[in-house]
């Protein structure tokens, strides 16, 4: 997960000294736009000029957490359905207007349309639209009541996820959907792991402390803060005090170091490793041999980067995880770690395009997609050893469902301690939930699976 994932999101410029309404917006239209034709958020946002793109972030964000409200309040503010460009830009306006007390993305009513009308009135291809977008937004003003009381039966409005979404959370989590919903809905807390080789947890605190932000700690190795800072602001980042890595990511070191070594220096995988951030929290714990692989080149060289700055060393190759018979020396390995790919329906909070990205049939292949490396790294790992799986899902069919029919494949794995499927808020083990609205983990599965020793 990137630094600007986890943290830049509240690093938000205020609007006192943000740059012209207009401007900002614009380029959140062409973010909605890009995530509505099949494109994702950080593609759109690293085409947006520096100077403006923490703006355009807060407000992208806001708009894609409100899309399915806005989409329903133009298909009734609208006789006839306007280009996607346009539909982009009063999205990107009403999800102001809809919710104007977000903090960092708070604008009087009147400034929201003047400026939107604006862009409209700038760009050639909606000139012609800037009266109809004006005259949209102005009823709204007058109406929003009656407006959102004729879309208060629609479920995408109502959650702001698709149908289907909505849907299989319920049918998987019928106590808990609408707070999973409602958490995803805010945006998640910034959460460092204190790299022990480099920093204690007690003097990150403290600097941060000194630069007048609160922090908890949590877990072995976090700290959760109480509001985000960019990463260039905190302590000892460039010097590899710390990463941004989200609480639940930073359960996966300590489950696979529990297995135990028996003193030996062990071999380990990291089979999806990028951007690198498990594998770090690897070896900060532990003096290991530590192969990491992922199959895009580009994000083998962010691992290789964020080792560098944390003065760690793994080999890291690219290879598709699932054949080792391109990669694979022949030697076993002590442990394994599979962060498999998922639908990431976990971290929406941090990355709320994900939802409108994803489509049902996606779940299913995704899971084929885990099957498939489970089925070929279980070989690889010696007698007495530990393979976890896990996965950035609230789903069953990529977590738990994965996981029993991993058990019933496999006579030689046997199940060891694991927290399950966490969920967003404040998780705990999978029937326990407590929608805790200061933070929390993001979603994620872990399960454990100990190969058995021949008898």
């Amino acid at each position: 997960m990137s630094a600007t994932g986890h943290g830049m999101e509240a690093s938000r410029v205020s609007t006192a000294h943000a740059p012209a309404l207009a401007a900002q917006l614009a380029h959140v239209a062409r973010a909605v736009l890009a995530v509505r034709q099949g494109r994702s958020l950080g593609d759109a946002l690293a085409a947006v000029p520096a100077p403006l793109r923490a703006g355009v972030q807060a407000l992208a964000f806001q708009a894609l957490r409100q899309l399915g409200t806005t989409e329903a309040l133009v298909a009734r503010l609208a006789d006839r359905a306007p280009p996607p460009p346009l539909r982009a830009l009063m999205c990107a306006a009403l999800a102001l207007l809809v919710a104007p007390d977000t903090p960092g993305a708070s604008y009087p009513a009147h400034t929201v349309v003047d400026q939107a009308v604006r862009v409209a009135r700038d760009d050639p291809r909606w000139q012609r639209q800037a009266g109809f977008l004006n005259a949209c937004l102005r009823r709204y003003l007058r109406e929003a009541e009656t407006l959102h009381a004729q879309i208060a039966q629609d479920p995408v409005a109502q959650w702001n996820h698709p149908r289907w979404w909505i849907d299989r959370l319920r049918r998987e989590q019928p106590e808990h959907w609408q707070a999973i919903l409602r958490a995803n809905n805010r945006p998640g807390p910034m959460t460092l792991r204190v790299n022990r080789r480099r920093a204690t947890r007690e003097a990150v605190a403290a600097a941060l402390a000194q630069q007048g932000v609160d922090s908890r700690a949590v877990g072995d190795d976090g700290l959760e803060l109480a509001r985000a800072l960019p990463v260039e602001q905190l302590p000892g980042f460039a010097d590899g005090w710390c990463s941004v890595q989200d609480e639940a990511a930073q359960l996966a070191a300590p489950l696979l170091l529990q297995a135990g070594f028996d003193g030996v220096r062990p071999r380990l995988l990291d089979a999806c490793a990028a951007p690198g951030g498990k594998t770090a929290h690897l070896l900060e714990r532990a003096d290991a041999d530590l192969l990491a692989l992922d199959v895009d080149a580009q994000r083998c060289e962010r691992v290789s980067d964020n080792l560098q700055r944390l003065g760690l060393h793994a080999e890291v190759r690219c290879a598709d995880a699932a054949h080792p018979d391109t990669w694979w020396d022949g030697r076993l390995f002590d442990a394994i770690l599979l962060d498999a790919p998922c639908t990431a329906s976990g971290i929406v909070r941090r990355h709320p395009d994900v939802r409108w990205l994803r489509r049902d049939s996606d779940v299913a292949a995704l899971a084929q997609t885990q099957r498939t490396l489970l089925d070929a790294l279980w070989p690889l790992l010696r007698p007495g050893g530990r393979l976890v799986y896990a996965t950035c899902s609230v789903f069953r069919a990529e977590g738990s469902e994965q996981a029993q029919a991993f058990l019933q494949r496999h006579t030689d794995a046997r199940p060891a301690p694991a927290p399950g499927h966490l969920f967003p808020g404040l998780p705990d083990t999978e029937g326990e939930f407590n929608d805790n609205r200061s933070g929390g983990p993001d979603g994620f599965f872990y399960a454990c699976f100990d190969k058995a020793r021949p008898r």
